[in-house]
């Protein structure tokens, strides 16, 4: 496996491979981001991680200053999970001096995560973008995790005609059904107790839908109550169209149920998909 450090060598690395598959991470890799590069490795020639802290998707007031950097134990899951290039810049390396153009996804990157963390989904965006010209894979690697950040990246390479197949993975769970994220190590033992509640609120109403219950005004309540009964702020819990994300009344479509919550200090995300998936 070639750790690559600059543009210029990514680039020369990538002319030498002709299938490609990309998987790009903020590092603090998991087993979640191992699943992502195993099924690249399955599907392609060769796959490249990137490992960058992005700071244009942080807040002024997020945890850009202790996320978790972990280079060293990043680059041994990369090996061991089948990547054969990671690529590690720098903040000055994608952000040099006098940067200022930025790609920006209208309406859907203003809803859920975007409503409560404006220029979130414009960081993300643009840091994609470049990563995707600077890479020019063949296929790229995403969670279901988080299920918006990969709608609007889908609109993105749809919209500016990138030449790239956009894949999207299932969640990969811990045994209490909690999310894996690289955020689930700020939680002490008391709050990642509490933090499987996420799961088992979205699970009631996957219970309820199975059911026969399509009403948003009978879903979402079970949704809140499970979740209000156990963290301590709840950012957002709604079911939306899973292509606009629009709410809905019922759920006559494919549907994104979503939360977002913090327990402890921590904010954590989630969701499922009803029904067949847009």
């Amino acid at each position: 496996m070639k750790t690559l450090r600059t543009i210029e060598e990514v680039r020369a690395w990538r002319s030498g491979e002709n299938e490609v598959g990309f998987v790009p991470t903020m590092g603090a890799l998991h087993e979640g981001h191992a699943s992502l590069i195993r099924r690249s490795a399955s599907e392609n020639a060769a796959t490249l991680v990137s490992v960058f802290v992005n700071p244009t998707q942080f807040g002024p007031n997020e945890d850009l200053a202790k996320y978790p950097r972990t280079l060293d134990a990043d680059l041994a899951l990369c090996e061991a999970a089948g990547a054969t290039g990671v690529f590690t810049p720098d903040k000055e390396m994608i952000y040099p001096p006098g940067f200022r153009s930025w790609v920006i996804v209208d309406e859907l990157g203003d809803r859920l995560c975007g409503a409560s963390r404006p220029g979130h989904f414009k960081g993300v965006t643009t840091v994609v973008a470049k990563l995707f010209n600077i890479t020019n894979p063949t296929r790229a690697y995403f969670g279901q995790k988080d299920a918006q950040q990969a709608l609007i990246l889908r609109r993105m390479v749809i919209d500016l005609n990138i030449p790239l197949e956009l894949v999207v993975c299932p969640i990969v769970r811990e045994p209490d059904g909690l999310a894996m994220s690289s955020r689930n190590r700020y939680l002490n033992p008391e709050e990642r107790k509490r933090a499987a509640c996420l799961r088992k609120a979205l699970a009631e109403v996957e219970k309820l839908h199975k059911a026969g219950t399509r009403k948003t005004s009978i879903l979402r309540p079970a949704l809140v109550t499970i979740l209000d009964d156990h963290v301590d702020k709840l950012d957002y819990a709604e079911i939306v169209d899973a292509d606009t994300l629009e709410p809905l009344d019922e759920v006559d479509r494919p549907t994104l149920v979503a939360v977002a919550a913090f327990v402890g200090s921590t904010r954590l995300i989630d969701n499922v998909i009803l029904g067949l998936r847009a």
